[in-house]
């Protein structure tokens, strides 16, 4: 029997941002160990060309340390693979911020587009954490909720919405999008709903049609008519890498009914247009 090959069908599809890509492992799961370097080869593998990258260690142990992590690996410190090692370290920061004006005085595109992530268990501490990294240029920040046993209704979610929205930011948001949407409504917020499944498209659309900020990853929507049903100008391409095999996306977005202007919206310009 013959493999199937997707790469034929992909063709020449390449995603200039992809919005959905973790970095560390989950402690209680089978995994990839998502080192930066693995995590970046995998990305070049598939002609991902640039990712949003969050930190699963600072988003199951320590908020800051984690991010560190990515904003290192956002400017170009290869040393991200010790995978936080130094982290934290408050002396980091300026040597951080150094190296990504480097890079925006070069006009290098980088691989990564740093994205903080905030622990909703510690609402206080989240919004400190927002302060600092909106200070640094981060532009996103991505919450957990399931990994961090979090409920929409709880009232850290709608603070840190708030804070968000406030500054401006991007907010990249797993969870359930027929409760979690909730937080985020009236305040005219740019929300990116990482885990949109099709059986709940019809929820997002409907909200959606009232908030002109929500947005939808591509992930879930692996059903038949999915993309197309969704406004072009909505949708993102996310793969979760490493924790979720690229192709399916890739090969989804590839074969659907949008056209070549669409496709590279999706394919990252959309994602571009909101973070700036």
């Amino acid at each position: 029997m013959t493999a199937f090959d997707a790469s034929k069908l992909v063709g020449e599809l390449e995603v200039t941002l992809d919005v959905d890509v973790l970095v560390g492992a989950y402690p209680d799961r089978d995994g990839p160990p998502g080192t930066p370097r693995s995590v970046l080869d995998t990305l070049a593998a598939h002609r991902i060309r640039v990712g949003a990258v969050a930190s699963l260690r600072a988003a199951l142990f320590d908020m800051r340390s984690g991010n560190d992590e990515v904003l290192a690996m956002a400017a170009g410190d290869d040393a991200g693979d010790d995978a936080g090692d130094d982290a934290g370290d408050d002396a980091g920061d300026d040597e951080i911020l150094a190296l990504a004006s480097d890079d925006a005085e070069t006009g290098r595109d980088p691989a990564v587009v740093p994205v903080g992530t905030v622990d909703l268990r510690d609402p206080i501490g989240a919004v400190r954490e927002i302060d600092r990294l909106a200070e640094l240029g981060v532009k996103a920040i991505r919450l957990f909720p399931d990994e961090q046993g979090v409920e929409a209704g709880f009232p850290s979610v709608r603070h840190v919405a708030r804070k968000a929205a406030g500054l401006g930011l991007v907010v990249l948001t797993g969870g359930d999008v027929r409760r979690f949407w909730q937080p985020f409504s009236g305040l005219d917020a740019k929300v990116v709903f990482l885990d949109t499944h099709f059986y709940h498209l019809g929820d997002f659309l409907v909200v959606a049609a009232d908030e002109p900020g929500f947005h939808t990853s591509t992930r879930l929507l692996n059903s038949p008519d999915a993309l197309e049903t969704v406004p072009p100008d909505r949708l993102l391409y996310g793969s979760r890498t490493p924790h979720y095999e690229p192709v399916v996306s890739l090969l989804r977005l590839a074969t659907s009914g949008l056209k070549p202007d669409e496709i590279a919206a999706v394919a990252g310009g959309n994602a571009r247009r909101l973070l700036g």
